[in-house]
């Protein structure tokens, strides 16, 4: 398996672990010591406490960033692109990912984390942006076998 993919792969757990061990366990908790009742939750209603909406938001931030990620995945491996760069991207942007979800989930909302936030958000932004134009390039230069980066 190559890197990008194992990043994505990664990113996809990352994203199912989030989910269930904030989402999933503050519910069930509640639910399972009788504060609330299954009925009660709703994705379109703010609830709980300000840790579990930071923790809902950080989910939905991997589910809305995943998708295109994977995406340049699919043309990583469509063009059988490679190279150490090009695995160098990927790892970081799985590392921004976790400590971006991290900092939403373990520090109230302040100037501070906000600009940390968004600045591992930034970096994963550019990571992505120089993999597709990596992708672009090297699938303009040749063959698919050629596509060393």
């Amino acid at each position: 398996m190559n890197i990008p993919l194992l990043a994505l792969l990664g990113f996809a757990v990352w994203t199912l672990l989030i989910l269930t061990i904030t989402v999933g366990v503050y519910r069930w908790r509640r639910i399972l010591t009788g504060r609330s009742s299954i009925a009660e939750w709703q994705a379109d209603v703010p609830q709980g406490s300000e840790w579990y909406r930071r923790a809902m938001r950080a989910h939905m931030n991997c589910v809305e960033n995943l998708p295109v990620y994977t995406a340049i995945v699919v043309a990583v491996i469509a063009t059988a692109s490679h190279g150490v760069m090009l695995d160098r991207l990927a790892m970081t942007i799985l590392a921004a990912r976790m400590a971006q979800t991290l900092v939403h989930i373990t520090l109230p909302p302040t100037n501070s984390a906000a600009a940390l936030r968004f600045t591992l958000y930034s970096v994963q932004v550019a990571c992505m942006l120089t993999m597709a134009g990596l992708v672009a390039s090297a699938s303009a230069i040749g063959p698919p076998h050629a596509h060393m980066i």
